[in-house]
């Protein structure tokens, strides 16, 4: 996990990030044995439409498995549990969502990615970037505006 932390803090955007992010985990399926399989890509798929929202009882329920045999594949397939992919997609969901051309509202933005509160948005900010919101995206943010003025970036405004 040290080496995908490594790789994906050297990316500078987000949809970078979560291609390589994707790649990794995918590999990690293709390598695992196919027992249980069906449940995690079920799963899997479900936490990734929902952008990491539903709560990971909710689909151990739905699957009528418990919440450990749940968490012990995603453990045995991807390497990580559930909640953890949960919480990847529900970030990825807040990264994506910034404007670098505008002011960023912490709390619409904590709010539409599924955040329960401004706090539980800040301690996954900071386990995530190891920075508080402010000054982290402070930093991406004139990152991405730079990115967008030059020539091969996206379009002003344009959320990559």
């Amino acid at each position: 996990m040290d080496r995908i932390r490594n790789q994906v803090g050297d990316l500078a955007s987000a949809t970078e990030m979560l291609r390589v992010l994707e790649e990794e985990l995918r590999s990690r399926l293709a390598e695992a044995p196919s027992s249980g399989l069906d449940l995690v890509q079920h799963t899997g798929s479900r936490l990734e439409t929902s952008h990491g929202v539903v709560p990971i009882g909710a689909l151990a329920d739905a699957a009528g498995v418990s919440g450990n045999h749940l968490a012990a594949q995603f453990k045995s397939h991807v390497g990580i549990t559930p909640k953890r992919v949960a919480r990847i997609y529900r970030f990825a969901r807040l990264i994506v969502s910034v404007d670098a051309l505008r002011p960023v509202d912490w709390s619409q933005l904590a709010q539409t990615a599924g955040y329960f509160d401004q706090a539980h948005f800040c301690r996954e900010f900071k386990d995530f970037t190891g920075h508080t919101p402010s000054v982290r995206v402070g930093q991406t943010l004139l990152r991405r505006h730079r990115w967008a003025a030059s020539a091969g970036g996206p379009p002003r405004g344009h959320p990559e």
